[in-house]
């Protein structure tokens, strides 16, 4: 009897991406990134980015906001998965999403890694997003908001 031949998977790739808010008597502010490169060179989208292989989700969140924002040991709590295909002109990627929300002094935040600049917008002035990252801080807002 032949052996049954292993099953071959097609996964998606897993990232991760962030909301971070900073709530003051201003406002809530939420920090984007100016992507530097395709896809969706020169548009605003969320911190973040791949998993490495190996990686916790939990770890690579803090390693992808420090290196597109400068911004580190945040503290961050999941918010959910988005995954619609589609959502990446680059093929079927998986997100968990994170958030943080900061108070006291805001932070500043500087470009790097593939972001070419990062800033501090007021969820009332918001730009087009990038990706599906739109929905997602919708999402996220909407969660925030029962807190």
């Amino acid at each position: 009897m032949a052996e049954a031949a292993e099953p071959v998977y097609r996964n998606p790739a897993l990232t991760v991406d962030a909301v971070i808010v900073h709530r003051s008597s201003r406002g809530d502010f939420v920090l984007l990134v100016l992507r530097g490169r395709d896809p969706f060179a020169g548009s605003y989208a969320l911190p973040g980015g791949f998993v490495e292989y190996g990686e916790d989700p939990n770890d690579a969140v803090g390693r992808e906001v420090a290196e597109e924002t400068g911004l580190m040991n945040l503290t961050f709590c999941q918010l959910g998965v988005f995954g619609k295909p589609g959502r990446d002109p680059r093929g079927h990627t998986v997100s968990v999403v994170y958030t943080s929300v900061l108070a006291g002094e805001r932070p500043e935040a500087t470009g790097g890694d593939d972001a070419a600049a990062a800033r501090w917008v007021s969820v009332d002035e918001l730009p087009p997003l990038a990706f599906d990252h739109g929905e997602i801080l919708t999402a996220a807002l909407a969660s925030l908001s029962c807190r």
